[in-house]
Parts: structure tokens; sequence; C-alpha cells
């Protein structure tokens, strides 16, 4: 499955129940931020546990054409050996970084304080993206920047020479925006400092703190405060990347809905800044255990073990919402199948993701039979305990709608639809040999 391919439609089909251990790809965030600071440091950065999707792999091939070594050595293990910051080179060609947002906006960070130029694109879905949300607070240190029609891939950057240090209050809440003045500031002298009014997921700051750097995370009455020194000198390091706790939302929702089932799903990441559906999941009802609690590569992990049950619907508080940003399309599916209703609250990132993620939720699961109100911030599912189905829902080249309409349909009266399931690799290359292992109907 691939982005780039023709479209691949699929459909899945109700089952019986779902049984095994599902072992779910590397943390798509950390894998970023690995490359990306390995290539930043001195050394050879060793990482275990990579995933290997196609998003990743364009954030492997990016920092190859800014100079670093990347090299795979065996499944999921990799090496580094970076340039140091301020190291990069001029990249010969353009940085094509796919469906990825995240690749796109770290990378960029990551180079906008040093003199180069470097141009940006990406495939349709990325393209219709936003990036002024991130170029905009990069101009501030100095760099220049030159972009499409509404601030839009391609976009080209020309790195600041004498980049100055800035304080930032971010206007959304967001780990991208965050992460990317971060990346931004190692380059800076003095302090770089950015102010969140909720905390995002903190891969980022606990990932410069194990390469070296001087970084402080603190709440005032301005808010979530983190302060970074610029210049440090980076050190190379082993990680170790824990399973993504979004990919593992697919089998454990599917675990959830599909009478019978039990599953296992080893080794998730439980950084409290990414727990928000395992905290959600617990209140509607779920019976979700978390066995061998752990700590690996600085992250909180655990096992979980999943068993179908009746769910309810609850309201979802928008102070919740940064921690579970990708998991909302998932959530909105588990909701259809409890009983009761479900109210998500301040989603409105959620309309400019790979695609506008509550408008193709809302329109796939009414036409498979759900009862759904949506608005910029809202949407509500009117569970009654399944889903007609019988449907096939557009995917909008987006990896979670296409999953998620595959999971819906393993316990659907009829089967259900996508247009296009090729999305599917820039995340989770594995996802159909996975589900199909645990005794799903899709194909």
């Amino acid at each position: 499955m691939s982005h780039s391919a023709e479209p691949l439609p699929m459909s899945a089909r109700r089952s019986g129940p779902l049984t095994g251990e599902a072992r779910v790809p590397g943390d798509k965030s950390i894998s970023h931020r690995a490359l990306i600071l390995g290539a930043l440091s001195v050394g050879e950065t060793r990482i275990t546990g990579l995933l290997e999707g196609q998003d990743v792999l364009d954030t492997a091939a990016a920092m190859r054409a800014f100079g670093a070594s990347v090299e795979r050595l065996a499944e999921g293990e990799w090496r580094v050996n970076g340039v140091g910051i301020g190291g990069f080179a001029e990249p010969e060609g353009v940085i094509d970084c796919g469906n990825s947002g995240t690749g796109v906006r770290l990378i960029m960070g990551a180079m906008a304080t040093t003199p180069i130029t470097a141009t940006f694109t990406g495939d349709a879905s990325l393209s219709r993206r936003p990036m002024g949300r991130i170029t905009d607070p990069l101009e501030m240190f100095g760099c220049e920047v030159t972009a499409r029609e509404g601030k839009r891939l391609p976009v080209t950057i020309r790195g600041a020479a004498d980049p100055v240090p800035l304080r930032y209050r971010t206007p959304v809440a967001s780990a991208q925006i965050k992460s990317a003045v971060l990346l931004a500031g190692l380059n800076a002298p003095g302090e770089t400092v950015v102010i969140e009014a909720e905390p995002t997921r903190d891969h980022t700051e606990r990932m410069l703190a194990g390469f070296g750097a001087k970084i402080v995370t603190e709440t005032t009455d301005e808010g979530h405060v983190i302060t970074l020194k610029g210049r440090p000198n980076l050190r190379p390091q082993p990680i170790a990347v824990p399973r993504d706790p979004s990919s593992a939302a697919f089998p454990v929702a599917a675990a959830l809905i599909v009478p019978g089932s039990e599953i296992r799903v080893p080794g998730v990441s439980r950084n409290p800044t990414r727990d928000g559906l395992y905290v959600t999941l617990l209140e509607m009802g779920a019976d979700i255990r978390f066995e061998n609690e752990r700590v690996e590569g600085g992250e909180p992990v655990a096992d979980l073990v999943v068993r179908h049950g009746p769910l309810k619907g609850v309201t979802v508080p928008p102070g919740r919402a940064a921690s579970m940003i990708d998991e909302f399309p998932i959530l909105s599916v588990i909701a259809a199948f409890a009983e009761g209703t479900t109210v998500m609250q301040g989603v409105h990132e959620l309309r400019v993701k790979e695609s506008d993620r509550i408008e193709a939720m809302a329109v796939g699961l009414r036409a498979n039979g759900a009862s759904v109100e949506d608005s910029e911030d809202t949407m509500i599912v009117h569970g009654t305990g399944g889903l007609k189905g019988g449907a096939t829902a557009q995917s909008h080249l987006d990896h979670r709608i296409a999953m998620s309409f595959l999971v819906a349909g393993l316990a659907s009266e009829q089967p259900i639809g996508v247009d296009d399931a090729g999305p599917i690799a820039t995340s989770f290359p594995d996802f159909l040999p996975l589900m199909r292992g645990l005794g799903a109907e899709i194909g």
C-alpha cells in the first residue's frame, strides 16, 4: 500500500471474535524526531523499533539530503551519523515529504536557522494543508519563506544567517508548531521560549533532554512554558521507539466492538500527553487492562489486554483534545457501537489534518447508518450499539479515515468499503496482515 499508487479499494465484513497479539508499529511521532535529532547530533545514534512507514522513510531521505548518514541495518534498526547543529548542507533537490505533515513541519524548523536554502513539497493531500502556522514563527527567527497561495506547499525556506531567539505563544494546541520552533531554536543564541495554553505531546522535549539539551518545562500564570537554551552540543544516544498508541487504537477498537474478542497489544506508549483515547475508553466502560507498566527509551509503556464488552456514550472535554487529536476518527466509530450519545469537543484541528476528518467521518458514518452531528469544533455521535453498514466511505488520501472505516466494517451488519486504502502505508504498513492475523475479514 502506497500513497503514490493507484487507488486501492478495500472492504471489511462482519468477523468472528478477534484473538491473539497485535504488535503494532513503532511510534510515528518519536520515529520522526529520532531521525532528525540524530542528524543534528555529532556521532552515531542507533535507533530500534523505528516505524518503517512511508512518512518516516521520507524523513530519513530528507536527513540524507541535508548531509547526514542514515542507514537501515535490519527491520526497525537504523543508524544515523549526524552533522551537528548548524551543520546541515544545502540539498541538491527538492525535499519531498509525501503525506507527512509532521515530517515537513519538523524538518522546516530544523533547517530554518541554518544559512542554506531548501524547497519542500508533498503529495496532493499534504499540499492542501496550511503551513503558515509553522512558517510564520520561523520567519521571526530571521529566515525567508516563499510559498504558494494560502501559505501552502511547495515552500522554499532561505535559512537565517544570524538567527535571533524567539519567545512564542502558540495560537492553537499543536505539538508540530511547538516542535518546529524548538528545533529552530537549537541554532539560535540565547533562550527560545514556547508558551502553550495547554500541554501537547512532549516527545520533542523528552528527546531533546535525552540528547543533552538544556530544556525546562514549567506551568506558570502564562500557561505551559518550555525554555530551551540555544546551541547545545547534542550527544548521540541509543533510542528505543515504543509502539504507537495511535496505531494501537485500531486493533483496540476492533476488539472492543467485535463480540467475543480478546487481544493483547504489547509495549504501547502511555505518555500522558498521548493517552486521551484510553482515558476516554475507560470512561465508556471499555474492558482494557494495562499490564507490565515500565519505562523504555524515556517513555512510559505498557501491555494492553482488551476485551469486547458493552460501551456507553460520554462527553470528551475540549481540554483532552490535544492528547488524542489523531484518535477522534476511530473514537467516532467506537461511539457508533456504544449505547447513547458521545460528544467530542475541541476538535477543530481535525479540519486541517490530512483531510477534514470531521467531515470525512461524519459523511461516511451517516452513509453507513449512524446518526452524526458536527460543527466547526464539535462532533456528536448518537450510538445505538451497532452500525448497519453497506456503503463505501471516501478516505480522502487519509490513512486514519481508511483504517477507521475498515475497523467499523468488522462489526457492522453489512460490509463497509473504502475507496482507497493505499494511504495506510504512510503510518501502518502491516495493518492488513496484522488485522487478518487476529481474525479480521478485510480484503
